[in-house]
């Protein structure tokens, strides 16, 4: 048994060698993937793989060895991209599932429109009161200045974060009425 071997993740062990049979006669030179248990060693009879297919650990442990690599992520954006295109296909063979996924879909969106609009107005709020405290802030920060206690870099940064903030507070409420 002269060979190149290597290992698959599930111990499934993988012969390339040249094998002279009749299914090959005509180059008895060809390489064949001669797949062998994992258990014993033993080879997978060739009549096996002609009446069932391809050995399905095999075949699975290629895909564990192709996605090894790939973030879990990725994998649930694929698992749900195969979901999708199961739904989709079925979603085209009843009248009542399509009808039924079309109304999720105009549910969905509008969920989200108005779930995109609250997020702007909670955003804005927060940003408006962080304003507030720089704007009590600068009040506080004035009147140590004028007392002689503090430099004119801390009335600045107040007026510079109170401005900030505002100006993000108010942008987002200007969205939200460009939205709606």
């Amino acid at each position: 048994m002269s060979g190149l071997h290597s290992r698959l993740p599930d111990q499934t062990t993988l012969e390339i060698r040249c094998v002279h049979s009749k299914e090959c006669s005509d180059d008895p030179t060809t390489p064949r993937i001669v797949p062998r248990t994992p258990r014993n060693g033993t080879e997978i009879p060739a009549e096996f793989h002609r009446r069932n297919g391809p050995p399905a650990n095999i075949v699975e442990s290629m895909m564990n060895a192709a996605m090894a690599n790939v973030s879990t992520s990725r994998k649930l954006g694929i698992a749900a991209r195969i979901a999708t295109q199961a739904v989709s296909r079925q979603a085209g063979r009843t009248r009542a599932f399509g009808a039924v996924a079309k109304g999720l879909r105009a549910s969905a969106s509008h969920f989200g429109r108005v779930l995109g609009q609250l997020w702007l107005e909670v955003t804005g709020f927060v940003f408006l009161a962080l304003a507030g405290i720089g704007v009590i802030s600068f009040f506080r920060e004035y009147g140590k200045y004028h007392a002689g206690q503090t430099t004119s870099s801390r009335v600045v940064l107040a007026v510079c974060f109170a401005g900030l903030f505002g100006w993000f507070g108010v942008s987002s409420f200007w969205r939200v009425r460009k939205r709606s």
